[in-house]
C-alpha cells in the first residue's frame, strides 16, 4: 500500500500509547494510519474482570475505527505486521502487503513470557487479549461444573484448586476475584459440591507480593488476600507445570486451573530492525524515544526500554504508554514545524493502584497512601474515569455496584469448548 500527499505517520498498535499518539497528531498536517492485528482497543487494566465473570467483554473493548472516526486524516487498517523495511521505509504485513511511511511509531505491546518454558503455556494461559479472557473464564467456570459430577474426593479437590503464578497486580487481582467467585457468588448454585471449599493459591518467586508498592501496603494486601481465603506462597519459584498441577520448591500442588501472571516479553519489533534490546525484548530507545540509528522510527509502551536512571526503567503500564504517545506526537510535530525538539522524555509517576476483591485495595500516589475501602473507591473511580464513553462508564459502574451489593456476577457464561483451547495453542 503506497500513499501520496502529506507526511504519513504509521502507528503499529492501537493500544494506549498508539491511540494517544494518533489523537495528538490528528490536529496537525499529517496522514495517520493505525495498523493493528485486532479491530479493537482493549482496556487491559480491567481484563481480569472479564476473565472472572465480573464484566462483559464489550464493556472493556471498543472498535479502533469508532475511536478515530472523527479524525478525517486518520485511517485504521486491520493486518498482522511481520517486519519493517527501514531502507525502503515500509511496514511489511504477513499477507505480503506493504504500508509506506514517513515516520513510524512502534506501539506493538507485549506477550506472555514463560522464562524459557513455552511448553507451559497450554497449561497456564496468560491474560493479554479478549481471547485469553474468554479462555480463562471458560476454564474457571468449567471446573465447578465438572466437580459437580464427581464422587472422587481427591480429583474434586484438584479440580477446585486454582494456582496463580505471579503476584503482581494482575495475579493479586485474579486471586482475590476467583476467591470471591468461589466462596460467595457460586456458593448457592451447586447441589453436590460446596464451592467454598475451593482453594486459591497465589505463588510468587520474590520475597513479597506487589513488589512495586511499599512494604506496608504489600503486607496489607497479603492480609486482605488471607481474609478472602487465598493462600500466598512467596519465595517459591515454579519448576514444573503440567495439566495435573505445578511443582514449587520440591512440593507438588495438584491444580486443574493454572493461570500465568509472572512475566511478559515485548513483541519482536527489535528483531524487525535488528537493534539492541533488553532481556524482555524491548528496544533500547534514545532519550527522545526514537530508535538509535533510525531517527524516523519511534518505540513506545511495552515495545520500549526507557531508562530513568539508577538502573530503573519506565514501567509497562497504561499511564506511561499514554505519556510516551503524547511525547512522541510532540516530537514529530516539532520536526515538521521546524521548532526546537522537546526536552528528553521524563516519566511522571501518577501512582500505583491494585485491588484485592470487591472491598479492599491499595493506592500509592507518592504524597499519600491509602488502603482498605477508601482505596477501593479511589481505585474504582479512577478506572471508571479512564474508560472510553459514557455508556461504558455507566455499565461498569452499575455492574460493580451490583457485585458490591449482592456478590453476584452476571457474566458467568461458558462459551467455546476445551477443543478450541487446544486448537488455539497450535496456532
Amino acid at each position: 500500500m503506497t500513499d501520496t500527499g502529506g507526511h504519513h505517520v504509521v502507528i503499529v498498535g492501537g493500544g494506549f500509547g498508539g491511540l494517544e499518539a494518533a489523537r495528538h497528531l490528528a490536529a496537525g498536517p499529517f496522514r495517520i494510519t493505525v495498523l493493528d492485528r485486532r479491530n479493537h482497543h482493549l482496556f487491559q487494566p480491567l481484563l481480569y474482570q472479564a476473565a472472572t465473570a465480573s464484566l462483559a467483554l464489550s464493556e472493556i473493548a471498543w472498535p479502533i475505527r469508532s475511536l478515530l472516526r472523527r479524525y478525517e486524516n486518520a485511517t485504521t487498517l486491520l493486518g498482522v505486521v511481520s517486519g519493517v523495511d527501514a531502507a525502503e521505509k515500509a511496514v511489511l504485513l504477513e499477507d505480503g502487503r506493504r504500508v509506506s511511511y514517513d515516520t513510524l511509531i512502534l506501539a506493538t505491546g507485549a506477550r506472555h513470557a514463560y522464562f524459557g518454558h513455552d511448553e507451559w503455556e497450554p497449561h497456564a494461559p496468560g491474560l493479554k487479549t479478549l481471547e485469553d479472557a474468554t479462555t480463562i473464564r471458560r476454564r474457571i467456570l468449567s471446573v465447578f461444573e465438572r466437580a459437580e459430577w464427581l464422587t472422587d474426593a481427591d480429583e474434586r479437590r484438584r479440580l477446585l484448586t486454582f494456582a496463580i503464578i505471579g503476584a503482581g497486580p494482575t495475579g493479586v487481582e485474579l486471586a482475590g476475584t476467583i476467591a470471591e467467585l468461589a466462596h460467595e457468588t457460586l456458593r448457592r448454585d451447586f447441589r453436590t459440591i460446596d464451592t467454598r471449599e475451593a482453594r486459591v493459591v497465589l505463588v510468587e518467586a520474590g520475597p513479597r507480593i506487589l513488589s512495586a508498592f511499599t512494604e506496608d501496603l504489600s503486607a496489607y494486601a497479603e492480609r486482605a488476600l488471607a481474609r478472602l481465603g487465598v493462600e500466598v506462597r512467596t519465595g517459591r519459584a515454579v519448576s514444573q507445570c503440567s495439566a495435573e498441577g505445578i511443582e514449587l520448591g520440591g512440593e507438588f500442588l495438584p491444580a486443574a486451573t493454572i493461570l500465568w501472571a509472572a512475566g511478559v516479553a515485548a513483541s519482536p519489533a527489535a528483531e524487525w530492525l535488528n537493534v539492541p534490546a533488553d532481556r524482555a525484548g524491548r528496544i533500547i530507545v534514545a532519550p527522545d524515544l526514537s530508535v538509535p540509528g533510525f531517527p524516523d522510527i519511534f518505540a513506545i509502551g511495552d515495545t520500549a526500554h526507557v531508562a530513568m536512571g539508577e538502573g530503573r526503567t519506565v514501567p509497562g503500564i497504561a499511564p506511561a504508554a499514554k505519556q510516551e504517545g503524547r511525547y512522541v506526537a510532540g516530537v514529530i510535530r516539532a520536526r515538521q514545524e521546524a521548532r526546537p525538539a522537546p526536552k528528553p522524555f521524563a516519566y511522571r509517576n501518577d501512582g500505583n493502584l491494585a485491588t484485592i476483591g470487591k472491598r479492599a485495595a491499595i493506592v500509592d500516589l507518592g504524597w499519600i497512601k491509602l488502603k482498605g475501602r477508601l482505596a477501593w473507591w479511589t481505585w474504582g473511580i479512577a478506572h471508571v474515569y479512564f474508560l472510553i464513553g459514557l455508556r461504558n462508564r455507566l455499565a461498569v459502574a452499575l455492574s460493580w455496584l451490583w457485585i458490591y451489593s449482592t456478590g453476584q456476577r452476571s457474566a458467568r457464561l461458558i462459551t467455546g469448548t476445551n477443543t478450541e483451547d487446544a486448537q488455539r495453542k497450535k496456532q
